[in-house]
């Protein structure tokens, strides 16, 4: 089975990305929620990830800390609103401690006292069997048009796409 990513914003406050992955619901939804294995695939193809902190259930919190390189780390946290396996995540994510640059990218001319220019983001990851495979569709609400567009404006799309990619190393046991 081809891959494909399509990534796009969905209206102006919300993000969407799908793929069909080459594996069946169980181990598609696994890989979300099971620490080790979302430590192998979040995040574009550069970084690193620590997850000290991932509680998988309704009211659970996590904290993803993904780190470039240069040894700069983007901390996300969030809880889980809604797990509801193997279908359906809804989480929210609060990047409020990642770097200030970032932070002016996402919304220029912000405040400083603005300590979380982004907002929380409220994501709802769907899986659903197709064919011998699982479609994953990711839609992420922003709590502002500008962020949506500033988010894709700084590589939105080719994060997904790269996490994507990886998760389906993963999946075909690479």
């Amino acid at each position: 089975m081809k891959t494909q990513t399509a990534a796009a914003p969905a209206s102006d406050r919300e993000f969407v990305v799908s793929r069909v992955f080459d594996a069946p619901l169980a181990k598609v939804f696994a890989a979300w929620t099971e620490q080790k294995q979302m430590l192998r695939w979040w995040g574009p193809r550069i970084v690193t990830n620590e997850i000290p902190k991932f509680e998988v259930r309704p009211g659970g919190t996590y904290r993803i800390v993904t780190r470039m390189p240069d040894g700069v780390g983007y901390p996300m946290t969030g809880e889980f609103r809604e797990v509801t396996p193997p279908s359906r995540l809804v989480m929210t994510m609060d990047c409020s401690e990642h770097p200030a640059a970032w932070h002016d990218m996402v919304k220029p001319g912000r405040s400083k006292e603005d300590r979380n220019p982004a907002g929380i983001i409220v994501t709802t990851v769907l899986f659903e069997a197709e064919g011998k495979g699982t479609r994953v569709t990711v839609r992420m609400q922003f709590e502002s048009a500008e962020i949506c567009e500033n988010m894709t404006k700084i590589g939105l799309s080719d994060g997904w796409g790269q996490s994507l990619d990886k998760l389906a190393e993963l999946l075909r046991g690479r």
